[in-house]
C-alpha cells in the first residue's frame, strides 16, 4: 500500500477518523516483519504448537484454525471493533497492527498462566485437557467411529461409570490412568457409535459422538437449531454465530460464489464512475469485467 502512496500515515492525514487495519504473520515491526510464513509457522512461533503433541510425538498443527482464523482474522476484526468504539469517544481513527503470531499467543493466555497448575503442568498428551485423563479423551467404537468423553467432574464421572456398569475400583479416574484407559478402550469397541449414543442419551455424563463433518447437519442437535444449511452445491455450511436477537446474522453462502469480474461494473457505479469512464477503464485493461456484466 505504501508503494501505491496509500499507506496509513498518508491516509490518516487526509482522514483522521480512518481505521487502517494491517494483518500479517509477524507484525509490522520487529525482526520477522518481512518474513514469509504460514499458519504452522505462526503457531510454532507463538509457542502453542509445542503443546499440541502427544507424549513425545511430533507436534501436530490443527489445520489453519489457530493463526489464520482465530489469531489472525478474528483478532483483527476485534481490533477494528475496538477502534470503532474508541472513535465514538475521541473521533480519531488509528492503525490496527494484527500479527497472527501474537493473536494466537494472546488467545492462549490461559495456557501460559496455567503452566504451574496440575491441569496443565505435565508433558503434552499427559494433562487433564489434552487426552491424558481417561475421563477426558476420545474412544473408538465398534464401527470405526468415535465417542468424546468429557466426564471431568465427580458427578459426571460417577454417571459415566454407572452407564458403563463399572465402579470406581474397576476404573479409577486418577491413579493408574493407563489401566483405566485400556479398560475404556476395550469397552467402547464392543458397541457402535449409535449404540453408545443410545446408552448415554439419558446419562448426564458429558459423553457425545464425534460427529463427522459430512453428516453434521443431520444430528438432532443441529437439526433442531438449524445450525447448518446446504448451499447451492449441496455443501454443508454453518449459519452465522453467535445469534443476535435483534439483528441476527444472515449468511450469503446460499448463493453461488461470484465469478471473477462479475460485480466490477456494479462496484464502479457505486463509487461514482459514469458509463464512459467505466468503459474506458475496461478497454484499457485497468479493470476486468465479465462480458455479461458489461454496460
Amino acid at each position: 500500500m505504501e508503494k501505491l502512496g496509500l499507506g496509513p500515515e498518508i491516509l490518516l492525514k487526509e482522514n483522521s477518523g480512518l481505521i487502517y487495519a494491517r494483518l500479517s504473520g509477524y507484525g509490522q515491526t520487529g525482526f520477522y516483519k518481512s518474513k514469509a510464513g504460514h499458519d504452522i509457522n505462526y503457531v510454532a512461533m507463538s509457542g502453542i504448537l509445542s503443546a499440541l503433541s502427544n507424549q513425545g510425538a511430533p507436534p501436530s498443527p490443527p489445520v489453519n484454525l489457530i493463526a489464520d482464523f482465530a489469531g489472525g482474522s478474528f483478532m483483527c476484526a476485534l481490533g477494528i471493533l475496538l477502534a470503532l468504539y474508541e472513535r465514538t469517544k475521541s473521533g480519531k481513527g488509528q492503525i490496527v497492527d494484527a500479527s497472527m503470531t501474537e493473536g494466537a499467543a494472546y488467545l492462549a493466555t490461559w495456557l501460559y498462566k496455567s503452566r504451574k497448575l496440575p491441569v496443565w503442568s505435565g508433558e503434552p498428551g499427559t494433562n487433564a485437557l489434552d487426552g491424558g485423563l481417561p475421563s477426558y479423551a476420545t474412544y473408538e467404537t465398534k464401527d470405526g467411529k468415535f465417542m468424546a468423553v468429557g466426564a471431568l467432574e465427580p458427578q459426571f464421572y460417577n454417571n459415566f461409570l454407572i452407564a458403563l456398569q463399572l465402579s470406581e475400583d474397576d476404573c479409577p479416574q486418577v491413579g493408574n490412568k493407563e489401566h483405566s484407559k485400556n479398560i475404556l478402550q476395550n469397552i467402547f469397541l464392543t458397541k457402535t457409535q449409535e449404540e453408545w449414543c443410545q446408552v448415554f442419551d439419558n446419562a448426564d455424563a458429558c459423553v457425545t459422538p464425534v460427529v463427522e463433518m459430512d453428516k453434521v447437519d443431520e444430528h438432532e442437535l443441529h437439526a433442531s437449531r438449524k445450525t447448518f444449511y446446504r448451499d447451492c452445491e449441496n455443501g454443508i455450511v454453518p449459519e452465522p454465530a453467535p445469534r443476535l436477537s435483534a439483528t441476527p446474522g444472515v449468511s450469503t453462502g446460499r448463493q453461488p460464489m461470484p465469478q471473477f469480474g462479475q460485480h466490477t461494473v456494479e462496484i464502479l457505479k457505486e463509487l461514482g464512475y459514469d458509463k464512459n469512464e467505466i468503459e474506458h477503464l475496461i478497454q484499457k485493461g485497468y479493470v476486468y469485467a465479465l462480458e455479461k456484466s458489461r454496460l
